[in-house]
């Protein structure tokens, strides 16, 4: 009976996080969709980059979402980790100063383009820090809807403005103000549940330690896209950019799975099962999206435009890359619930090589994505062949 109200209760977390998750995606390709038309295949590469860069430079805020959540399950205090979340958030803001100006300068971009992109960082640290007092602690209900309200605050401001004619950059302003709202939003959500019996002795120092596991599976699965803006020519980049949309939806829809199982990875009693779990049923999941890029992949120019006809045979290509970073990240993620971070050191060989071939010998979007998919999908069988292996033992 106990495993039985586990499994449902794991099921309908599952459930939540996934309407959320899936409410924030659909949002999104309502910001990508419009963008590659009113912005044209040069301004939408351009557009798509800057927001490759800010996932990057917003790595600290997924590494922390993580390691709230972990001591949230092992009953820390959420004043202490609030503060966490606001150091972290003060370090990332003056990075995000700091690189706009070189940001601007590799990938060719206005300043003004670039800074908008690069000022969300800071403000979804302080989001992730909330998020992940909600997971820890298994409200996955409020959990789900503040995802679903982030993606509807990042997009529905850009997309107005898109509408009135704003360039990148001012389509990425708005979209920075409407994510700053919805942290608002998700602290007030948040405010009710927890308290300060444990003191947490964390430091910033703590979510660095995660936010290379996480740097490294961002790294994978944002810097091709980067690398193909200052590499390819300015159409063969846009292509890349849309077909890596495909990547995006692969990788991201999955998530609820590790979101929901993580606090159970970060219990020495249940982590064995967690992973396993998780792993499975990632797995399925790919499986299904990538059939499904392969199947929908005419409707494609249709939907974006002829101009993107080019990329449709290989959206499958596009969409196996994603499947094999979400199965890489639940590994990362079982790694990070056990302080095993020194598992990352796979997924920062697989990118070195990964940046070494793209530079060097990728010359085509076909071939950069062939590069992407094949190193994603090695370092996933190693991480997941490890954290199986060790929870057998």
């Amino acid at each position: 009976m106990p495993n039985r109200t586990a499994s449902t209760s794991a099921l309908t977390g599952m459930t939540l996080v996934t309407v959320g998750s899936m409410t924030a995606n659909a949002a999104s390709y309502l910001l990508h969709l419009p963008a590659s038309r009113f912005l044209g295949v040069e301004g939408y590469g351009e557009f798509a980059s800057l927001l490759a860069a800010q996932l990057v430079l917003a790595v600290p805020a997924l590494a922390l979402q993580s390691v709230v959540a972990r001591e949230v399950a092992h009953g820390r205090g959420t004043v202490e980790l609030r503060k966490l979340g606001y150091r972290c958030a003060g370090v990332v803001a003056i990075l995000a100063l700091a690189l706009a100006p070189v940001v601007a300068v590799v990938l060719g971009t206005g300043m003004l383009a670039t800074v908008s992109a690069l000022v969300v960082a800071p403000v979804l640290v302080l989001l992730a820090t909330e998020q992940g007092l909600l997971q820890g602690s298994g409200q996955f209900g409020r959990l789900g809807a503040v995802l679903a309200a982030a993606g509807f605050g990042k997009v529905i401001p850009a997309v107005v403005v898109l509408a009135v004619g704003g360039g990148p950059g001012i389509v990425l302003a708005a979209s920075a103000v409407g994510t700053a709202a919805v942290a608002v939003g998700a602290r007030i959500a948040s405010a009710t549940r927890g308290g300060d019996a444990v003191r947490s002795t964390l430091t910033v120092g703590t979510v660095l330690r995660a936010s290379q596991v996480q740097l490294a599976l961002i790294g994978l699965s944002a810097l091709d896209l980067v690398i193909a803006a200052a590499v390819l020519s300015a159409e063969q980049a846009g292509l890349y950019a849309l077909g890596a949309v495909a990547t995006k939806a692969a990788f991201w829809l999955p998530q609820a799975v590790g979101v929901v199982l993580y606090p159970r990875m970060a219990n020495p009693a249940e982590s064995a099962k967690a992973v396993r779990s998780a792993l499975a049923v990632v797995a399925a999941i790919g499986a299904v999206l990538v059939l499904g890029a392969a199947l929908a992949a005419p409707l494609l120019p249709s939907i974006a435009g002829e101009g993107y006809a080019p990329v449709q045979g290989h959206l499958w290509i596009f969409a196996l890359q994603g499947a094999c970073l979400a199965l890489l990240q639940s590994g990362l993620l079982w790694a990070i619930a056990g302080e095993r971070t020194q598992l990352a050191i796979v997924a920062w060989i697989g990118l070195a090589v990964e940046v070494v071939l793209l530079f060097f010998v990728a010359a085509t979007p076909l071939q950069f994505v062939i590069v992407a998919a094949s190193v994603a999908a090695v370092c996933a069988a190693v991480v997941s062949g490890f954290a199986l292996s060790t929870s057998r033992a």
